[in-house]
């Protein structure tokens, strides 16, 4: 480093000696009234002839004293020195006590569903900003290394976004830059030419969810094993494979997110997201995202019908669900009575009803429960999800669905449980492919009079309104309930639930872990539980109130007060548009 602690660079005193790159170094400072600052040092002699323009300027400091967002850092000074007959710039920035996304990711930091949604969404607003500029800024190094979380608040959509040494404004000239500082897996394939565009940045905010979530990158293979100067086209070959979606149960992660992150990485940047607040939009669930696998490939004419099958589940059925007891008694009485006493029921002219909409907000036990009620009835059970039933074969999808009802209808009674059902049948009347729109119609055709063949539909949602009406019209999924966070008494139930089997201390106050826990799901609760256990095994002890009073106070609700409000605003929207006549409408 070329400064030492004390040393002066400018009007500034360095703190701390941070990092050396090719060209740059970094440094903590303090300036003349003592206010911590960061600074970046510049050799003007390394630069390449892309970081500065026709006047010499150098384009990162051009661009940066002209931003201003709270997830980016505040420009405070630049300036030029001289130092062993060597010309350097620097760029003085607010200090940011914090860590990187790489820095947190080494540190085992656990990023659930909701963290990343928030980091991306807080990278997507700077971008955003950055991209709706006079002269749109392209940020060019969107990567883990490049974004900070701000220690000096709890909250992630404070984050910085950092790294702004490739940065490059959009109507620049086309240049190849150098990427030795850059990792070459976040750079869409089109920067590899030396193009770069609002879809190249969005294109990393996809990989940066991905490398987030499942702890690995896209794409990745061993550079160091392939001839230098043949591993771009090695690497943009590997991309030409499909997406490997690692198998992993992470809470929350649904086919909504999952589409959106394969949008984002689509390798023609036609075929990603056109802006940041649309890719925001999909993040929140407001615009509906389609398979861009099945959507790409639908047309190739490839693929073949899926094999279904129907089996019978054991378990503890509706004993291993704390609380929902309305729900519990309305199948008891709508579907497990009618199921085992079908000539009674016939005798009335009643049978079992179509299907069933379960929908609310994630993480309050949809899937867990339907599971859960095919234990109860004990009858054939089949667990489908939209990527079982679709197909790059414009009319397998079609023929899947067929057969789906086939296989539960010779195997009848059987009940069918579909999650993430607006996946597979969305509105016809939004901008959908028309697959989607056959999938629909096949849809409507077969559940004519299910019940009386003896099978019963149930779906599960978290957008409800993304639904073709169609499909929750009477004599289709009629019957809905919503599911949202469990109430107080439900929670002191899943508490005793899940630490039932457990070591736990005598004399737990159930009400009171209730109390501290309002607004948490059921997979906050289950969380908590198995948080506390570690501590416990850990310190050789029992599970304890003041073991699980802490594990409280250091886990946040999957779910903010904000998201909270939106489903309710849905659950509102949604009954009073589906509540008519003998609907049979449930709600909790």
């Amino acid at each position: 480093m070329l400064f030492k602690r004390q040393d002066n660079i400018g009007t500034y005193t360095v703190m701390f000696p941070h990092t050396q790159g090719a060209c740059t170094e970094t440094y903590r400072v303090v300036d003349a009234d003592g206010v911590k600052r960061f600074l970046k040092l510049v050799n003007r002699a390394r630069l390449k002839s892309w970081q500065t323009d026709r006047n010499g300027q150098i384009i990162e400091t051009s661009i940066f004293r002209r931003l201003s967002h709270n997830n980016i850092c505040a420009y405070v000074d630049d300036g030029e020195i001289i130092r062993n007959g060597r010309k350097y710039a620097y760029i003085v920035q607010e200090y940011v006590s914090g860590a990187t996304l790489v820095q947190s990711m080494a540190e085992g930091v656990d990023f659930t569903v909701y963290k990343v949604k928030k980091i991306a969404k807080a990278v997507l607003s700077a971008l955003g900003y950055l991209h709706e500029l006079s002269h749109p800024v392209i940020h060019n190094a969107v990567e883990a290394q490049n974004v900070m979380l701000n220690y000096g608040t709890d909250e992630l959509s404070d984050l910085k976004l950092i790294g702004f040494s490739h940065v490059c404004r959009l109507d620049a000239p086309v240049c190849k830059q150098d990427f030795d500082d850059l990792n070459v897996f976040y750079l869409a394939p089109e920067r590899f030419t030396g193009d770069y565009s609002v879809q190249s940045d969005l294109y990393s905010v996809g990989v940066l969810m991905y490398h987030l979530l499942f702890g690995c990158l896209p794409w990745f293979v061993d550079l160091s094993r392939v001839n230098e100067k043949e591993r771009v086209d090695y690497l943009l070959s590997e991309r030409n494979k499909p997406l490997e979606i690692p198998d992993m149960d992470i809470f929350e992660l649904d086919g909504q997110l999952l589409n959106t992150m394969k949008k984002a990485m689509q390798q023609d940047p036609e075929d990603r997201f056109q802006s940041a607040s649309d890719f925001i939009k999909a993040i929140d669930g407001d615009i509906k995202v389609e398979d861009p696998d099945v959507v790409r490939k639908i047309k190739s004419g490839e693929g073949k019908t899926m094999d279904l099958k129907s089996r019978k589940v054991e378990g503890e059925g509706f004993a291993a669900i704390a609380g929902m007891q309305e729900l519990k008694d309305i199948l008891q009485k709508e579907v497990i009575d009618a199921l085992h006493n079908s000539e009674e029921y016939a005798r009335y002219g009643l049978t079992i009803p179509n299907g069933m909409l379960l929908y609310g907000p994630p993480g309050c036990g949809k899937t867990f429960f339907a599971k859960h009620f095919a234990e109860e009835v004990g009858f054939n059970f089949m667990d489908v999800k939209p990527s079982t039933l679709q197909s790059r074969y414009v009319n397998a999808t079609q023929e899947n669905i067929a057969k789906m009802f086939k296989e539960a209808e010779e195997k009848a009674p059987t009940i069918i449980f579909m999650d993430e059902i607006n996946e597979l049948l969305p509105n016809r009347d939004s901008n959908v492919h028309e697959m989607y729109r056959s999938a629909v119609n096949e849809m409507l055709a077969q559940m004519d009079r299910t019940g009386e063949k003896g099978v019963f539909v149930i779906g599960a949602t978290n957008y409800p309104n993304m639904i073709d009406p169609a499909m929750l019209r009477a004599g289709r999924l009629d019957k809905k309930y919503y599911v949202g966070p469990p109430d107080k008494a439900a929670r002191e139930k899943m508490f005793m639930l899940y630490l039932e089997k457990r070591p736990y201390d005598f004399g737990l106050d159930y009400g009171h872990l209730a109390d501290l826990t309002e607004n948490y799901v059921s997979a906050d609760i289950k969380l908590i539980v198995d948080d506390a256990s570690r501590e416990a095994l850990i310190s050789k002890s029992k599970i304890t109130m003041q073991i699980l009073e802490s594990v409280i106070s250091m886990t946040e609700p999957s779910l903010t007060k904000a998201q909270l409000e939106k489903f309710d605003a849905i659950r509102a929207d949604f009954d009073s548009a589906n509540t008519s006549g003998k609907s049979g409408k449930r709600r909790a």
